[in-house]
């Protein structure tokens, strides 16, 4: 099932992404993490953030929590690529279009020999929102936080699809960047129990 633009409020709208999210992203079992930990789930946000309609919805939600100010979004390459690309296209349609950039994982090494894509399309100071599909320790963050500070740019907000509320919240607000976030995993599972009793 999936929904035109406009036919979904933004209730609505996080009960679809959590059904999809359940359906091509959470896999429960032993894995593990990024940051090295053990974990009883995974969570590959990339298979709805790929998908027609979890590209769409994943766009309008993160979208609606930027605060005013924000004048672009950029993350960490490969996790936010489909995010802030889901973003920027939103934000177009809606009115209040807003440029991406992607944090290379490595400098580029020839060239300008820079770790962001797409900074030609900003200016020193701008105000820009990090996206990023799964939080669990913030460390990753913490690299695209320097990177994108040392580019000329200034860090608005921080908002993530899922925030596993495994002390990534807690690191980003000791550096002073509170954290957005579509879900926790709490709620991510709490509303994908609402929508299978509907």
């Amino acid at each position: 099932m999936s929904f035109a633009c406009g036919e979904l409020d933004a209730g609505a709208m996080r009960g679809r992404l959590a059904a999809l999210l359940l359906e091509k992203s959470y896999r429960a079992g032993e894995v593990t993490l990024t940051s090295g930990r053990k974990s009883d789930y995974y969570f590959d946000c990339k298979q709805t953030a790929l998908y027609p309609e979890g590209a769409w919805l994943i766009g309008n939600l993160l979208f609606d929590l930027l605060p005013q100010g924000i004048v672009g979004v950029g993350g960490m390459t490969l996790g936010a690529d489909p995010l802030v690309t889901a973003v920027s296209l939103v934000s177009h349609l809606r009115g209040r279009p807003m440029p991406a950039f992607i944090v290379r994982k490595a400098a580029k090494g020839h060239g300008t020999n820079q770790f962001l894509e797409g900074l030609s399309n900003f200016r020193p100071g701008d105000k820009v929102a990090l996206l990023e599909d799964v939080v669990t320790t913030g460390g990753t963050l913490m690299t695209v936080i320097d990177r994108v500070q040392d580019a000329g740019l200034s860090v608005g907000a921080v908002v993530t699809v899922l925030d596993r509320e495994e002390g990534g919240t807690e690191r980003l607000a000791q550096r002073g960047f509170p954290l957005l976030s579509i879900f926790t995993r709490h709620a991510l599972l709490a509303a994908a129990g609402s929508q299978q009793g509907t």
